[in-house]
């Protein structure tokens, strides 16, 4: 799944009381994840477990002293994640994930002069 320059996705907010979370990934969020074993396809496969490890990972890039108790909590004053939730969440980590990994075009790669690349 790509997704177009231009049609980048924006982080989700929660707002409990006075306080916001935004909850987003970067790359180094995604590489935290990724040394800890985890995968996408696992909050499908195992929600109980995966789902609260996945929301605690969403916090990694802009609350990083957030301890996983905390968000434990967060997600469990919510009363669990909707399905849009759980979809936006994935589309910030896989965007994060393909964030300088892999170039949507291939008119990116004839820009960068110092670079050849033949593929015969």
């Amino acid at each position: 799944m790509f997704i177009e320059e231009n049609e980048r996705i924006k982080p989700m907010r929660i707002t409990i009381a006075d306080t916001t979370y935004e909850l987003d990934f970067s790359r180094e969020s995604v590489a935290f994840a990724e040394d800890r074993q985890f995968s996408t396809d696992d909050v499908v496969r195992y929600p109980v477990t995966k789902v609260p490890e996945f929301f605690f990972y969403a916090f990694r890039k802009n609350h990083r002293k957030l301890a996983r108790s905390q968000t434990d909590a967060i997600l469990d004053k919510i009363g669990g994640l909707t399905p849009d939730m759980l979809k936006r969440l994935l589309l910030l980590y896989n965007q994060a994930a393909m964030s300088n990994n892999i170039m949507q075009d291939e008119e990116d790669l004839a820009k960068n002069s110092g670079v050849t690349v033949e593929m015969d």
